[in-house]
């Protein structure tokens, strides 16, 4: 007998996920012909409003934010459970202070995008949505995008690192 039970959980969360993934393209196709310019500010509006998602997942996990490791490792984790399994990425600690997120795969990217107009607005999901979103983790800290795969690059590499006016707090969890 076939029905939703008998369809395993991760094939499920798969398929939500990659369906998930491709909205914004969907909605960019569909909405920015007739919106015009106002479209990237509306967008971005909304990716900031979803970042606040980061925090609530965090907080509702116990992940820890204190270090610019343990920042960047919830800040993947967090990314995976909302852009799905396919989204592929590690970090690395490169110093005391200073992590990297590296992603290798994402979601975000369908193979019809290239490097050029749409995988830049695909860079602006992702960068409003990874910016505003580790501030709102720890505000001691900030990440900056080194490489990008929406321009081009191999790989993305997105650097977090404790801000400089403000001293980490290293036992802090959300």
């Amino acid at each position: 007998m076939s029905g939703l039970n008998s369809i395993p959980d991760d094939v499920k969360w798969r398929l939500a996920a990659e369906f998930s993934a491709q909205l914004p393209a969907l909605y960019d196709r569909k909405f920015r012909p007739v919106v015009g310019d106002h479209y990237d500010e509306l967008e971005q509006e909304i990716w900031m409003e979803g970042a606040k998602t980061a925090f609530t997942i965090a907080k509702n996990l116990s992940l820890p934010v204190g270090t610019a490791q343990d920042l960047a490792e919830t800040m993947r984790i967090i990314m995976v459970i909302l852009f799905g399994p396919g989204f592929k990425s590690e970090t690395l600690e490169i110093a005391k202070g200073r992590s990297v997120i590296v992603v290798k795969r994402c979601p975000l990217l369908s193979g019809e995008y290239d490097a050029g107009t749409e995988g830049n607005r695909t860079f602006r999901k992702c960068m409003v949505f990874t910016l505003t979103g580790i501030p709102q983790l720890n505000r001691n800290f900030s990440a900056r995008f080194v490489r990008t795969m929406c321009t081009g690059d191999r790989q993305c590499e997105i650097k977090v690192e404790a801000s400089d006016q403000k001293k980490p707090d290293q036992n802090k969890k959300v």
